[in-house]
């Protein structure tokens, strides 16, 4: 196929846009590959479109070859299916909902798990009929608070979601394992870096839970691997290497002391170590007072208690991460407590907050997994100005639970038991869950077994991201001078630009580029007449295709340039380029 410029709907920018903040926003715009239409919003302009579908493509001939069937729901879904599963509400503000003429409520679909489940439940009915996987590559919608970074973080997106449908528990490890492989080979083909990290559920719900994070720099999400390149996961997945416990026995009794002007770590570091305590600050506990707000949690009229006040126990030389505590405690969610919140509990005394009087007056203590019992700290005394110092956990004071709530550091050990971890930025490309029977119960799917009795399949979620994927490709393929597609998804693999303004240089340029058609190689001709030699190479080199063939001074000793973009330049005599480039492209 052959496109010229000259017609192309396309106009490059030589500046980024204002609001663009990461390369792929700025390089997509500025190529005329995607325009913004609202915040969040975006047209696919030529380029991009083609970019796309082929991303596209590649999911579309991966999902075909693992044996799913591919179905189309539509975007503008009805309110029923999701009250049934409760995610009316849950979803909160991110849900565009709307209401038709006749008053009946809307939603504009952000997931479609009630949609596939709902399809199964209608059609089949006995295990004969399983296992099944269908799905789509379809427009979702969320009302992101902050959209940003262009294509990367929108109210609008394309994403393929896949369901798998099983009778056993053994049938969805087999299929959660065929979307793991089928997954790897689309990233693979696609060229990103990426890695396979384990990672939590989330309001999905499920058990076994993976993502694929792509490494980026520019990435919302961290995520840690292994020295040892034995293990990877998402922060909030890290399940800390906890000590082994310590002897109660023989440890000095606790002791109150009075900490002047010591209401930080660092100065109760300081002051210790002034009165000949060689103490850490990992030797310090933080007690972080917050509300939790439990839906589970109802009273004997069956409505919710509300946010009800708790504390959370993290080694001192420790921030508090606050993705992590949010992972831990879903499907509940908590806030820091404020000056209110103080002010309302004599108990609580800023600064100096310890875990003894926060059981003594009901408020329950979850502690980070390095608390072990055994494990001697210096605590807050729960009186101004005072800590106490060789208070032992399951001594002096006990905790209602474990969470993962502290900060994750380089060079912790690695829950894999080998080395250490390294922290890494990336963007989520795929999400795949073991969804289990969450949705066909809430739905009510009922189907005969091989006994002729009722059982209830069970699922797996899988999702693709395929317009943030070419964004991902954007950030981490390309140079100061533009894009650099692999060409699998180029919208063109060759782009051919004529420097010389004489015609016989321009006929030339026309007779290769039919040439390589016939070639079965898909072409950009730059075929401007009045455009400098200048701005075609720049045009060139931000639109990003893997090869151009150049037409300039050398042509009239019958030589081209052909440059592979990102790599070297090569001079090849005119009647040998396109099987040059033939094998290139093959290779």
């Amino acid at each position: 196929m052959i496109t010229r410029l000259s017609e192309l709907f396309l106009r490059t920018l030589r500046e980024d846009p204002a609001d663009a903040e990461v390369p792929s926003h700025k390089l997509l715009v500025r190529a005329g590959y995607v325009r913004r239409a609202a915040p969040g919003v975006y047209s696919w302009l030529p380029l991009g479109l083609r970019t796309l579908r082929k991303i596209e493509g590649v999911v579309r001939e991966e999902m075909d070859r693992m044996g799913a069937q591919e179905l189309l729901f539509p975007a503008l879904l009805p309110r029923e299916p999701y009250e049934a599963t409760n995610r009316w509400t849950e979803y909160g503000d991110d849900l565009f909902r709307l209401k038709d003429r006749k008053g009946a409520d809307m939603l504009l679909g952000p997931t479609h798990e009630e949609m596939f489940t709902a399809a199964v439940k209608d059609l089949y009915s006995s295990y004969k009929d399983f296992p099944v996987t269908l799905y789509q590559i379809q427009t979702k919608y969320r009302d992101e608070a902050r959209p940003r970074a262009g294509i990367l973080r929108g109210r609008e997106f394309l994403m393929k979601d896949s369901y798998s449908f099983d009778m056993s528990d053994a049938g969805l490890d087999e299929s959660y394992a065929k979307h793991r492989a089928a997954y790897q080979r689309i990233f693979d083909r696609v060229g990103i870096r990426y890695e396979i990290c384990k990672a939590t559920s989330g309001a999905m719900g499920g058990s076994a839970s993976e993502e694929f994070l792509a490494y980026s720099d520019n990435g919302e999400d961290t995520f840690v691997v292994s020295t040892a390149g034995d293990f990877a996961a998402n922060v909030e997945a890290v399940v800390t290497v906890a000590p082994e416990p310590a002897p109660i026995e023989g440890q000095p009794e606790a002791v109150e002391r009075e900490t002047p002007n010591a209401e930080t770590i660092e100065a109760l570091v300081a002051w210790a170590r002034a009165n000949g305590i060689d103490a850490q600050a990992a030797d310090t506990l933080k007690c972080m007072v917050i509300k939790i707000d439990d839906p589970r949690a109802l009273t004997e009229e069956g409505e919710p208690f509300g946010p009800q006040l708790a504390a959370v126990l993290i080694p001192g030389d420790r921030e508090l991460d606050e993705k992590r505590l949010e992972a831990s405690l879903e499907p509940a969610t908590f806030e820091l407590a404020g000056e209110e919140d103080f002010a309302k509990h004599d108990f609580l005394v800023k600064g100096y907050v310890g875990p003894r009087a926060l059981a003594a007056n009901g408020v329950k203590v979850y502690a980070d997994p390095r608390v072990v019992t055994g494990s001697s700290w210096i605590a807050g005394a729960d009186k101004h100005g005072h800590h106490v110092l060789n208070l032992v956990a399951g001594r002096d004071f006990e905790v209602d639970g474990f969470v993962e709530a502290a900060e994750i550091r380089e060079g912790d050990p690695s829950p894999s038991g080998n080395g250490t971890v390294k922290l890494a930025r990336g963007i989520e490309l795929g999400h795949i869950f073991q969804l289990g029977r969450k949705y066909t119960e809430a739905m009510d799917v009922q189907i005969l077994d091989e006994n002729g009795k009722r059982a209830t399949p069970t699922m797996g979620s899988y999702g693709i991201g395929v317009s943030r994927m070419m964004a991902v490709v954007a950030e981490q393929l390309h140079d100061d001078k533009g894009l650099v597609w692999p060409v699998e998804i180029a919208p063109y693999q060759v782009h051919v630009a004529v420097a010389n303004k004489d015609t016989a240089a321009m006929e030339a340029g026309a007779r290769l580029v039919e040439e390589l058609d016939a070639a079965g190689i898909e072409v950009l001709f730059d075929d401007r007449p009045k455009v400098s030699p200048g701005v075609k190479f720049k045009d060139a080199e931000l639109l990003g295709m893997p090869f151009a063939v150049i037409l300039g001074r050398a042509f009239a000793e019958g030589k081209v340039e052909l440059r592979i973009r990102g790599g070297e330049t090569l001079e090849v005599e005119a009647g040998e380029v396109v099987e040059k480039l033939r094998g290139l492209i093959a290779s």
